[in-house]
């Protein structure tokens, strides 16, 4: 590989600009699985109104570990908005500590996770409720380790020095597929934890 290859103004990614192709790949991506989860969570609910409600389990997940997990993800994607200012900036130390920052607090994440659900006495086959749960819990999990790839991608890129102020679509479009995976979160955390205590 020539010293040329690795230059920090060629890029290993494609089109830099802020409106380019990128762009609308991630749009079309979001556009999909947003879709995506929507059937997922369209199923909960459906399943609720057509069950009256008897199908939710004695135990309802515990908020002990969930809540201070949607905290932790909250936080990694400002985080990320961190290093995206900095990458805007032209602050290369803001943007590799909001990238490691956004990346270490999804680990966490993920860690938090894979505990609450071997703290689980049901399992995937134990009830329709316990199907659904770990279905889309788990179809979220795998966006959050895709999430984890790309911010770890980004930031060694933002270490190897590819990226500045004008050069900088890919950090942008990672944080932006990661606040995405954040905001699923949301609806996933409102959907199995809080709507079934309202009611």
């Amino acid at each position: 590989m020539t010293d040329a290859a690795l230059a920090p103004e060629r890029l290993p990614v494609g089109a830099i600009e802020r409106r380019g192709l990128g762009w609308w790949g991630l749009l079309c991506l979001i556009a999909t699985e947003g879709a995506l989860f929507f059937y997922l969570l369209f199923s909960y609910f459906y399943f609720d109104v057509q069950m009256h409600r008897e199908w939710l389990p004695r135990e309802l997940p515990s908020l002990g570990l969930a809540l201070p997990n949607t905290a932790i993800l909250l936080l990694s994607s400002v985080a990320a908005w961190i290093g995206e200012r900095g990458v805007r900036r032209g602050a290369r130390w803001q943007l590799l500590l909001g990238l490691l920052g956004a990346l270490v607090l999804g680990a966490v994440f993920v860690s938090i996770q894979l505990m609450e659900w071997q703290s689980r006495a049901a399992s995937i086959r134990a009830s329709t409720y316990g199907s659904m749960y770990y279905t889309v819990t788990g179809f979220h999990m795998a966006h959050v380790v895709v999430g984890l790839a790309v911010l770890l991608m980004v930031l060694v890129w933002s270490a190897l020095g590819y990226f500045d102020r004008r050069r900088n679509a890919p950090v942008l479009i990672g944080n932006a597929y990661w606040h995405f995976v954040d905001a699923v979160w949301l609806a996933v955390f409102t959907t199995f934890y809080i709507t079934p205590r309202l009611w």
